[in-house]
């Protein structure tokens, strides 16, 4: 393939070259009178967080702000640092001296009240961070604004408050909030009921299921409202929609199910539709939940044959303790009374014991945001304020010791 050369590409080529060496001399003449306007201290500062060391960081910038005190990069930089060592105070002076310059252009001066906020808000001061985060109309804070407002009213438990700005937050975002706030709507079908307005709680659940219809904890509440008053139909239906939502929360319904079916008179039948269920989703909780029940209405023998034909099928500390007590219960309920029966019993009850000592108290729930663990389950972390954030099943952490050897 001939290729053919255009000789006007040699006069063109020395035109890109001088170009690119005149835009390369600005680029670093603006480089270098751009570094030399920052002080020695600024660098001194970013080698100190680069290390994490934040006191000597925050007395290198302190030392930085003093060298130019107009820039208003050095001084919001400070206050992060401050709010980070918990100086909220320091942060909140240096803030506020620098509202109090008239040079301030509009701009800036929202700029430092955004910062201000912060500093309040870190600080514990809801009122005036609120307030703060309300007159921020300027459309490059309205979002963390919002964002702020929403945690601020979340701590607070200021529910209707934080749906506004949840929905507004949604709608200037395009992130959905629909789980939080049919959680908000939850929260305050809560308080409806600790006042006993049962009507006002059923109309926030109607609110929280039209947000988000996989709402589990909506129908948690409608079938426990509806069991207080003795409508155990009603309440049975209402959880039964779990199964449609997320099936993986059925175990904290399962003992209000068996309730209302017993009060109903139709036990047998709320046992089958736990062991359908079982069968289904083979979640643990609903194992416990059949297992207690099949021990208390249909006796040792039946309870023992439940946890067998779970442990073939499914594994589990928990599990095979239901098996050893139930085994142990029906031994004793025998009238034979002999001496090896009785040895039979006591391995029994040891290997029970054994078992019970190596579950302990291992069973939690884990916040999958951090990490937080607790013995009951929360729709909200206490730790980091998530919802749904705790799995709706506990996990066993079984320590090394306990893991099982191959022997060789």
């Amino acid at each position: 393939m001939n290729i053919e050369f255009e000789y006007w590409w040699l006069l063109i080529l020395p035109l890109f070259f001088t170009l690119g060496w005149i835009a390369a001399r600005v680029d670093i003449k603006q480089l270098l009178a751009e570094s030399t306007t920052l002080p020695a201290a600024y660098f001194k500062g970013l080698n100190f967080l680069i290390s994490d060391q934040h006191a000597k960081a925050v007395e290198a910038f302190s030392e930085a702000v003093q060298a130019n005190t107009d820039s208003l990069e050095l001084h919001f930089a400070l206050g992060s640092l401050f709010r980070r060592t918990g100086e909220t105070d320091r942060a909140i002076n240096m803030h506020l001296n620098l509202l109090d310059k008239k040079e301030l252009t509009a701009n800036q001066k929202s700029a430092v009240k955004a910062e201000l906020a912060q500093d309040y808000l870190k600080a514990g001061l809801y009122d005036r961070a609120e307030e703060l985060f309300k007159g921020l109309d300027d459309t490059r804070y309205r979002q963390p604004a919002l964002h702020s407002l929403l945690e601020i009213y979340v701590r607070e438990r200021e529910w209707l408050q934080a749906i506004h700005a949840a929905t507004e937050l949604e709608r200037l975002s395009g992130v959905p909030f629909r789980r939080e706030i049919a959680q908000y709507y939850c929260e305050l079908a809560m308080n409806a009921l600790i006042a006993q307005n049962q009507d006002a709680a059923r109309v926030q659940l109607d609110l929280a299921l039209g947000a988000n219809k996989n709402c589990v904890r909506a129908n948690v509440l409608l079938g426990d409202l509806e069991a207080s008053n003795g409508a155990h139909q009603a309440a049975i239906s209402h959880w039964k929609c779990i199964e449609f939502q997320q099936p993986e929360y059925l175990g904290l319904i399962a003992n209000k199910m068996l309730k209302s079916y017993r009060a109903d008179g139709k036990l047998k039948q709320g046992l089958v539709q736990l062991n359908t269920y079982l069968e289904t989703y083979k979640l643990p909780s609903l194992m416990s939940a059949l297992y207690e029940a099949t021990l208390a209405e249909e006796g040792a023998e039946k309870a023992a044959k439940l946890a067998r034909n779970e442990l073939i099928r499914q594994p589990s500390l928990t599990t095979l303790d239901q098996l050893l007590q139930a085994r142990a219960m029906a031994d004793e309920s025998n009238t034979k009374k002999q001496t090896s029966q009785q040895n039979n019993n006591q391995d029994i009850q040891l290997m029970q014991q054994t078992v019970r000592n190596a579950i302990g108290n291992r069973a939690a729930y884990h916040c999958n945001q951090c990490g937080f663990r607790a013995k009951q389950h929360h729709w909200q972390c206490p730790a980091c304020n998530a919802w749904e954030a705790l799995p709706a099943e506990p996990s066993e952490a079984i320590s090394r010791e306990m893991t099982v050897k191959k022997i060789k």
